[in-house]
């Protein structure tokens, strides 16, 4: 497995990554904008898109799916609770945030619960559901990578005050996540890479949530 990390994208600053398989296809986690950049990212690795699994259903992690799909004909992943945002310009925050340039996608969809193991060539993703930034967020874990959305941050956490947000919920996640056995590198959807372990060490927020839940 090999993960390329992408500039961070849309104005929220949201990354993305690229998962290349031995055969060199790829899977992309989050969309977030400016697909031009992605497809030169893909064609600079020697990479061809096969699937984009998201962590969640806002703009800033969607924003891209439709012109990456209508150029290489990709499939789409996410949770059956945030699909609707998909193809809602309101649901995905778009309006509220006045953001430019991110289509709605109308398209096939493929929805997955926890209990599914997502697969591109020798590559297994695990889905954890971890609900509190929306309803429908989750993980996804391959080898010892998780790739953790909005939900957990580098010394922080995604926001729960938004539509959809539950903080009771985000609490409950963020306990599921430090009970993941072992360490485990973390690619989150803002700011920088971090561990499991730092996360656990250092993170106000996870550690409150263990303490107190």
């Amino acid at each position: 497995m090999r993960v390329y990390s992408l500039k961070p994208l849309s104005i929220c600053d949201t990354n993305s990554y690229i998962v290349a398989s031995n055969s060199n296809n790829a899977v992309l986690i989050d969309a977030p904008a400016d697909a031009q950049y992605i497809l030169d990212q893909l064609d600079i690795y020697g990479l061809t898109l096969k699937k984009i699994f998201l962590t969640h259903g806002h703009f800033d992690h969607v924003g891209a799916v439709a012109d990456l799909v209508d150029e290489t004909g990709c499939e789409v992943y996410i949770h059956p609770m945030d699909k609707d945002k998909l193809s809602d310009e309101t649901e995905m925050l778009a309006s509220l945030f006045r953001a430019r340039g991110a289509r709605t996608y109308t398209g096939e969809v493929i929805t997955f619960t926890e209990n599914d193991i997502l697969t591109l060539d020798e590559l297994e993703f695990d889905v954890v559901d971890t609900p509190g930034h929306t309803r429908g967020s989750v993980c996804f874990i391959c080898g010892d990578t998780m790739f953790s959305g909005d939900t957990l941050f580098a010394r922080s956490i995604g926001r729960t005050d938004m539509p959809d947000g539950d903080s009771d919920a985000m609490m409950r996640s963020l306990v599921k996540i430090a009970d993941l056995g072992g360490d485990l590198k973390v690619y989150p959807g803002h700011m920088t890479a971090t561990t499991l372990d730092e996360e656990r060490k250092y993170n106000f927020y996870l550690q409150k949530a263990m303490r107190e839940l």
